[in-house]
């Protein structure tokens, strides 16, 4: 399988407010070469939770055949649930959290659940703002789209 690096950010201005994401799939050929794409979008009402996710599930929906995916992201909202099992405990209580309420953006949950089908997928956390160059692009592109709109 090939192995993807996708790296996202996603930004929102008032929490909510006009938001946006950024999103780069970076992968090396057989023959070496590197090739990089750039995704982003912004949205005129949104919250940075929504973007963070958006911009993650726009990297997979990218893909065409299955890969081993690299997710690196300065979003905990995005790691955690992954690295922590909480994922699976919240589909297996009918997609409710501990706390027995319904979670958060469900509907972009389950739709990066679904955009995930056939890869093999970890997630890395970064810190956000501290010089890592994917990063910081996408923070650019996350930006630069949420002030457009």
């Amino acid at each position: 399988m090939q192995e993807i690096w996708l790296y996202s950010d996603g930004s929102s201005r008032g929490n909510p407010g006009p938001g946006g994401y950024g999103t780069i799939l970076k992968f090396t050929d057989s023959k070496g070469e590197v090739h990089e794409r750039e995704y982003s979008e912004g949205f005129p009402e949104t919250t940075n939770n929504r973007m963070e996710l958006s911009g993650v599930i726009r990297g997979f929906e990218e893909l065409k055949k299955p890969c081993i995916v690299h997710v690196v992201t300065d979003s905990q909202y995005v790691v955690k649930p992954f690295s922590e099992g909480w994922l699976d405990k919240w589909i297996a209580n009918g997609w409710k959290g501990s706390d027995k309420k319904p979670v958060k953006n469900i509907e972009l949950w389950q739709r990066l659940k679904k955009a995930m089908e056939g890869h093999q997928a970890d997630f890395i956390w970064v810190k956000g703002h501290a010089g890592h160059p994917e990063n910081e692009r996408c923070d650019k592109l996350a930006t630069t789209a949420a002030d457009e709109i």
